[in-house]
């Protein structure tokens, strides 16, 4: 999503359990500044394995830097990605 203006996706993957058994997680996606101040919570809530899409809206924001927080299943995933306005 580097740079994007002033909309992006943010795309990830849920795998699924041992044996391909479905396993409910809990995911959190959040959007920090470069302060560490969230600006954005897109997903908060249980989801099902599987690839999701969540639209991310950066038209209210200052052009800079910022931080896409993904936890899920007791993983931690970061990316940063670039508003140019």
């Amino acid at each position: 999503p580097n740079p994007f203006n002033p909309t992006t996706v943010i795309s990830y993957h849920l795998p699924a359990g041992q044996a391909g058994l479905p396993v409910v997680s809990a995911v959190d996606l959040r959007v920090f500044d470069m302060l560490g101040r969230e600006v954005a919570v897109l997903v908060d809530g249980w989801q099902n394995p599987g690839t999701y899409q969540v639209p991310f809206d950066g038209s209210r924001l200052s052009s800079g830097t910022y931080v896409a927080r993904l936890t899920a299943g007791g993983m931690m995933s970061t990316i940063r990605m670039m508003l140019i306005k």
